[in-house]
């Protein structure tokens, strides 16, 4: 990128190039002849299009430190906006004949980076869709059983088990926010427990959960377990995780089923989610009728292996381009990009945990760290929390506010708890760019700190 530009721009060339290759595919076809469009209004509205999209936080740069957002690799915008002239539908294969057998390798390569040759994958249109399938499978397994996740597992599970019908129920967290494999094991023991979902890598924090105590406890009781990788799932391929989190990771393998979010760390456009199965039998639930739509292969359609129907063959083109340009392999240069972020993590939370202002939460074990402020109450700290929050905005960092449970901090015992959940920052450091702007990040916040 050039010193002066701020979103890339030079790539616009490659695709001009790439859309002549395309366009030579079809140059047997017939002109089209006028085109009805109207190409002399379409600058002004572009134009103005780009005006309304000034109305935004710049999720692309370093200071944006906040929610889950990154820019899509050049790669992935370059393959998807190709892919857009086509417009291809990943439902059958007449609507998606190419992008849907580059979904399949797609899909497939995630699903060897998790440990599956044999498995049964798909893409969907995000988490939430991924996870609701996962769920929709271990409740047609299980009939009318339990549910259990920790509380600070996606508030997806709760909502999409209301949507299935399936009863679910929370499971405390530790004080490093995974679950609790002591308190989870005695409610296994009612024996109405049907699946458990483990979180790699939670949303407020980034904790995972223990997968190989939950393993032993599922030896014992039998239950289905669904891994909620959305957000760490590619960490795997990480070689700068700590002891405990590299263990969690390398079982991965073991879990019934695992979702894996290819638009936030894949370097993906939204939406781009994925969901796999251990056992590609499950397939037998989906199976349905359509008579008008399966008609020109006899080749496995992905509509026959989805609940969703028309989807984006544009993201399997997007995710297919990115994987050729940067595989998923360990320390290759696609794991160096995590590995990156979690430096960037761990720099951070040590220049925070070393302030005497403030109070740190766990120590990060991906790329996401909070913390709070040392006052004399927990309402003082949520009150100077907000303030930080708001003056890191004035001076272009962009942080977010979280409230979480106090047992998640270490407090002094001097700060008096008037409220059962503080409020906090939190800091979501997952473009690698944020290795290099760490010390300028913590330059504002020590600023607007006072």
């Amino acid at each position: 990128m050039k010193p002066n530009d701020r979103l890339e721009k030079e790539s616009l060339k490659i695709l001009r190039e790439a859309l002549e290759v395309l366009e030579r595919g079809f140059a047997k076809l017939p002109p089209l002849g006028i085109d009805e469009f109207r190409h002399d209004r379409i600058d002004d509205v572009l134009k103005e299009t780009a005006l309304r999209l000034r109305d935004n936080f710049p999720y692309f740069h370093p200071l944006y430190a906040g929610q889950m957002l990154k820019p899509p690799h050049p790669i992935a915008r370059l393959a998807y906006m190709l892919a857009i002239w086509i417009n291809p539908n990943n439902h059958a294969l007449d609507g998606g004949r190419a992008s849907s057998g580059m979904e399949k390798e797609a899909v497939a390569e995630i699903a060897s980076m998790v440990g599956w040759k044999n498995h049964l994958g798909h893409l969907t249109g995000g988490g939430t869709m991924a996870n609701l399938e996962a769920l929709w499978i271990a409740g047609r397994l299980q009939p009318g059983k339990v549910i259990l996740a920790s509380d600070q597992s996606h508030y997806t599970h709760k909502r999409m088990c209301e949507v299935l019908g399936l009863p679910f129920e929370t499971i405390p967290s530790d004080p490093a926010g995974r679950l609790d494999c002591a308190v989870l094991e005695q409610r296994l023991a009612r024996g109405d427990a049907g699946t458990v979902v483990a979180t790699m890598g939670t949303t407020p924090l980034g904790s995972v959960d223990p997968l190989p105590a939950i393993l032993a406890l599922q030896k014992k009781f039998k239950f289905r377990l669904h891994a909620d990788a959305a957000y760490g799932g590619y960490f795997k391929l990480s070689s700068q995780l700590s002891k405990v989190t590299h263990q969690a990771f390398d079982l991965l393998h073991e879990a019934d089923s695992v979702v894996i979010d290819p638009h936030k760390h894949g370097l993906q456009p939204y939406g781009c989610g994925c969901v796999l199965f251990r056992d590609p039998a499950v397939g037998k639930f989906y199976r349905h009728d359509s008579p008008y739509t399966y008609f020109t292969s006899d080749d496995l359609h992905l509509g026959e292996i989805s609940l969703e129907c028309s989807r984006a063959g544009a993201s399997a083109v997007a995710l297919w381009a990115t994987q050729r340009l940067l595989p998923l392999v360990k320390n290759g240069d696609f794991s160096k990009s995590l590995d990156r972020s979690r430096k960037a993590a761990l720099h951070l939370y040590d220049l925070i945990r070393n302030d005497k202002r403030f109070i740190a939460g766990p120590p990060p074990e991906l790329d996401i760290l909070v913390w709070t402020f040392q006052e004399h109450s927990v309402t003082a700290a949520s009150k100077s929390a907000r303030t930080l929050f708001r003056k890191a905005a004035e001076n272009n960092l962009h942080l977010a506010i979280a409230e979480l449970p106090l047992h998640l901090f270490d407090l002094p015992s001097s700060m008096k708890r008037d409220q059962e959940r503080i409020v906090c920052l939190r800091s979501v450091l997952m473009k690698p760019e944020h290795a290099d702007w760490a010390d300028r990040i913590w330059g504002i916040i020590d600023k607007a700190a006072g």
